[in-house]
């Protein structure tokens, strides 16, 4: 049996953590959250690809690309979470279950940063928890598929009833 598999994708300035406003978004690097979701993910058995681009399209072509590979995305889209259909779309067009990840709360923030066009494309979002929503996230995700996995599997376990006549 393949073990499960999580692509993490950072949107732009997150290359910044660390030095970008730490009252906002905490003090660690992505180097040192990407290091905990490997540590975690390695902890259960999930194999895990992590990416950071300030590009829109290569986000697009990330999530593109992790068809037949990943059973979950997990994405914090930064400020395209606010501007993106883009990167909606993909989401959308995919199919892969996808949670929304904010490090600051984005629904106490400025006006224009309270709506996420990528949101309604994705399982679940959580905001607020700076490092810990990408941890939050990671689990979120391995649970849904877990989820779908045993509704899935029991769907496939029941034959359908023969029809009389």
């Amino acid at each position: 049996m393949k073990p499960t598999r999580v692509l993490v994708l950072h949107g732009p300035n997150l290359n910044l953590l660390g030095r970008r406003d730490p009252a906002q978004y905490g003090t660690l690097t992505l180097a040192e959250i990407n290091a905990e979701l490997l540590r975690r993910a390695t902890e259960r058995g999930v194999e895990l690809r992590c990416a950071q681009s300030n590009l829109e399209g290569t986000l697009i072509d990330l999530i593109q690309g992790a068809v037949g590979w990943a059973d979950a995305i997990v994405i914090n889209p930064g400020s395209y979470s606010h501007t993106s259909i883009g990167i909606r779309d993909a989401i959308e067009a995919v199919a892969i279950p996808t949670v929304e990840v904010h490090l600051s709360n984005i629904y106490s923030r400025e006006e224009f940063r309270q709506h996420s066009i990528t949101a309604a494309r994705c399982v679940g979002v959580i905001s607020g928890f700076r490092s810990q929503s990408y941890y939050l996230g990671l689990d979120a995700a391995l649970a849904h598929v877990e989820s779908s996995a045993r509704s899935h599997g029991k769907a496939g376990k029941t034959r359908p009833r023969k029809r009389s006549r």
